[in-house]
């Protein structure tokens, strides 16, 4: 009997039927591009998630109803048989940490156990999770080859190719954004190039190995994180001095290379975890990183420090803080978004309650439903933020600028403070004697 080496190359982009797992915030865009041009199967544990992009609309705002219906090679689902036609399975499930920092690889693990009974010889499996160097194929690689009965690197093969999707960014999209692409080896490497590239306008990168890529995924949101924390340290500073940060910002840039980042608060499911997913494996390998975890605490403190502030803003006023009334714009993690994953504002309210504040809570795009149950708060009708002693503008969402007036300062009695978290609001501009304070 003649022995069958099956090749990454024996199939052209026309044979390949994609196979895209989990359709969130990073699997749906990418399943609705390739879903205008291959076959191609979008699969999500979640029943109901599946139900409502049926019906032709993405309750994330990620993609609007039109897109949903352009991909019309696209088939959404919960069942896992309909994944034993694909050929190249992109892996697109969340990697969140847990309540002490670490990573959870639990989604991942489980997204690899679902296609190995899938994956066949010849197939190509491609992560996009963000994860540390070694994951792809030291943990999901051995799944894959126990559910599957093959062996990867001989009958099918891993690539990796990190997500770059921005939350609410409808400049910097999937098809708009150079796409990393790796591979166990050239010829994989060079198919998964190839897969990508049919529906990435921009183009594709090849990284010299999945553990390339993978590291470089981790350090584009450690370098912003780290890039955030210093302009979080110089308004720690720069508040002690009475000086604006802002202003200073301004100033410092009209100089032609300052990198222009602003301070605010660090949430999310990206630059505020991730960082995390490499110091854990640095310090498996016995290296304390100091700088990347210095920063993380500084991002870390800021809540709790903006909370603090409006204390003693309150206590200047002579307000009796268990009598204040307390009101927070914004609760997602970033603005224009419903996604309220590693939110930071109910850190603010956390510390709040330490002074025996109960703030009240609005936001014009997060789930009621949701935020109690993540987080137990209650979301408030911005009607009933009336007459109160401080208003926390924690996220700028289009909404609250498109009255500044009417949505923020007309919520703060007279003599009242206004804490501006992402310093929007132009200074002076305060009626009727509202002390405004911006981070």
């Amino acid at each position: 009997m003649a022995l069958v080496v099956f090749s990454s190359k024996m199939r052209t982009l026309e044979q390949e039927k994609i196979a895209v797992i989990g359709l969130g915030y990073v699997g749906l865009p990418v399943a609705i591009s390739f879903g205008r041009k291959l076959p191609t199967v979008g699969f999500d544990i979640r029943q109901r998630r599946v139900d409502e992009l049926k019906k032709g609309h993405d309750d994330t705002l990620e993609v609007t109803d039109a897109d949903l219906a352009s991909a019309t090679k696209l088939e959404m689902t919960a069942d896992p048989a309909k994944l034993k036609e694909c050929t190249f399975f992109i892996v697109a499930v969340p990697t969140p940490i847990d309540h002490n920092n670490r990573p959870d690889l639990t989604p991942m693990i489980r997204a690899s156990e679902t296609i190995g009974p899938h994956v066949k010889k010849g197939d190509v499996v491609v992560y996009e999770s963000t994860v540390y160097p070694g994951v792809t194929e030291d943990i999901c690689g051995p799944i894959l080859d126990a559910k599957s009965g093959l062996k990867n690197g001989v009958d099918y093969w891993l690539g990796y190719s990190p997500e770059r999707i921005n939350p609410g960014d409808k400049e910097h999209t999937f098809e708009k954004i150079l796409k990393v692409v790796s591979g166990q080896t050239p010829e994989v490497c060079d198919r998964v190039a190839k897969v990508y590239g049919s529906v990435v306008i921009a183009g594709v990168h090849k990284a010299t190995s999945i553990k390339v890529a993978e590291a470089a995924k981790v350090i584009e949101n450690t370098q912003r994180d780290l890039n955030i924390a210093l302009m979080n340290e110089l308004a720690l500073i720069f508040d002690r001095m009475d000086i604006r940060t802002q202003d200073v910002l301004e100033a410092a840039g009209t100089k032609w290379n300052f990198l222009k980042f602003t301070p605010g608060l660090v949430g999310g499911h990206c630059i505020g975890v991730d960082p995390y997913y490499l110091t854990t494996k640095a310090e498996e390998l016995g290296y304390l990183p100091e700088v990347i975890l210095a920063g993380r605490r500084i991002n870390n403190s800021i809540a709790p420090f903006i909370a603090q502030k409006c204390v003693k803003m309150l206590t200047q006023l002579d307000v009796p803080l268990r009598k204040a009334k307390v009101g927070i714009l914004g609760l997602t993690f970033k603005e224009n978004v419903p996604d309220l994953r590693n939110s930071k504002i109910p850190d603010i309210i956390a510390e709040l309650r330490q002074y025996g504040i109960e703030a009240m809570v609005h936001d014009p795009m997060g789930d009621p439903h949701e935020a109690f149950e993540e987080y137990k708060v209650e979301i408030t009708p911005l009607e009933k933020l009336q007459n109160l002693d401080a208003v926390i503008f924690a996220v700028s969402h289009a909404q609250y600028l498109a009255d500044i007036d009417a949505n923020v300062y007309a919520r703060v009695r007279d003599g009242g403070v206004v804490i501006d978290v992402k310093s929007v609001l132009k200074p002076g501009s305060a009626p009727r004697g509202i002390r405004h304070w911006s981070l």
